[in-house]
């Protein structure tokens, strides 16, 4: 699936006042619905996928990979990702900056007082809702792979 078939905007990102409400990341997709669906089934391809058979949030996760290093470009690049949390595929790719992720990271860390960060994601399909999700985790890769936990979202009590 091509990555400009994807717009991303966000909202709830204050810039230095916190907001208490969970930030909110939309995606909108520009591509052949069935495509998106297909991914969202968890392959499931036999034309008549509901909303119901759509991956839940507990079904998915979310990352963000850094295609260069964080300290050495003004606005390192990388790449977002969606992908089904049991086989591992990518439902979707898009690509975003680290000033743009980062921020939206922090907000979903600032945004609540018991620790347990939360932020919402929408997907359209030409502006028509398509899913809706509630996650508590976002994980930050650098440009080789690793983890940069201090950078992502890890609920408490869970171990990577």
């Amino acid at each position: 699936m091509r990555r400009d078939y994807f717009d991303l905007t966000v909202e709830g990102v204050a810039d230095g006042a916190g907001s208490r409400s969970p930030p909110l990341v939309r995606i909108d997709f520009h591509g052949p619905e069935e495509l998106l669906r297909d991914r969202l089934s968890g392959g499931e391809s036999d034309g008549a996928v509901g909303d119901d058979d759509l991956l839940g949030a507990d079904q998915i996760d979310v990352a963000f990979r850094l295609r260069e290093p964080l300290g050495e470009a003004d606005d390192p690049e990388g790449v977002v990702g969606v992908t089904n949390r049991y086989t591992g595929d990518f439902v979707l790719e898009l690509n975003e900056t680290a000033t743009d992720v980062l921020p939206f990271i922090h907000a979903a860390r600032n945004a609540t007082d018991d620790g347990d960060a939360r932020y919402r994601i929408e997907i359209d399909i030409d502006g028509d809702r398509l899913v809706d999700y509630d996650k508590d985790t976002f994980l930050v890769y650098d440009h080789e792979g690793n983890l940069l936990r201090s950078e992502s979202l890890i609920p408490s009590g869970v171990e990577l």
